[in-house]
């Protein structure tokens, strides 16, 4: 059984909505409810730890009675940074497996999640091949400084799952090396533990700007079933 960390604290600056991004209808539903929803109806997640930026808990509690969600659901402030909001998240976690995901990627599925609970391994992460090439940058300088082999390179997605135990090893090891993480499999696999991967979806947008939001509601509303390549 799992606890699902339901990333849900940011406030969307980006998104320019004047409110959180969860918040934000896409075809008629806040964003928040996709996620929720489909963790709803996965068995195997018997605790939804759902963490809310300052200020909107009550907004979030009332989805969360809106849409009659049946899982249990303990809610978290948000911390400082996506990193310390998960940390805080494992605290009220109460299982010995966790799956990670944020309300930003609406597009989440249940057969994104039995994936991940398929996978014999417990520290699994969605991924998914880099169809464009990326290079290494002096920022500073506008300088190309050198070259990536695209094939051992993955997007990174969500949800992952993670060992409990090992996920706080790992948050304990960024904390005593004073370094921060933009997300978990990364940060696990790093203080030592063995993670891997299974095939993502380039469907899994994470919604992020205004842009996203029309991408997320043209996908949501079936706009992509008759996309001719």
């Amino acid at each position: 059984m799992y606890s699902l960390l339901l990333l849900n604290g940011g406030i969307g600056a980006r998104a320019g909505a004047g409110q959180p991004k969860q918040l934000v209808k896409v075809n008629g539903l806040p964003i928040l409810v996709y996620s929720l929803v489909a963790a709803d109806g996965v068995e195997e997640i018997t605790q939804i730890v759902l963490n809310y930026p300052e200020g909107w808990r009550e907004q979030i509690e009332q989805i969360v009675a809106d849409y009659a969600i049946r899982t249990p659901v303990t809610y978290v402030a948000a911390g400082a940074s996506r990193h310390e909001s998960v940390r805080a998240m494992l605290d009220a976690a109460t299982q010995d497996d966790v799956i990670i995901h944020e309300s930003a990627r609406p597009l989440v599925g249940a057969a994104d999640f039995a994936a991940l609970v398929a996978s014999e391994h417990r520290n699994v992460s969605l991924m998914l091949e880099i169809p464009f090439t990326v290079a290494p940058v002096d920022p500073a300088e506008h300088r190309v400084t050198g070259y990536l082999e695209r094939s051992t390179l993955r997007n990174v997605q969500l949800p992952q799952k993670f060992s409990t135990a090992d996920l706080r090893d790992a948050h304990a090891f960024a904390e005593r090396e004073e370094r921060l993480f933009t997300e978990d499999a990364t940060l696990v696999a790093v203080a030592g533990h063995d993670v891997r991967f299974v095939p993502g979806s380039d469907r899994n947008i994470k919604v992020t700007t205004p842009t996203d939001i029309k991408l997320a509601t043209y996908l949501l509303t079936g706009g992509d079933e008759n996309w001719n390549d």
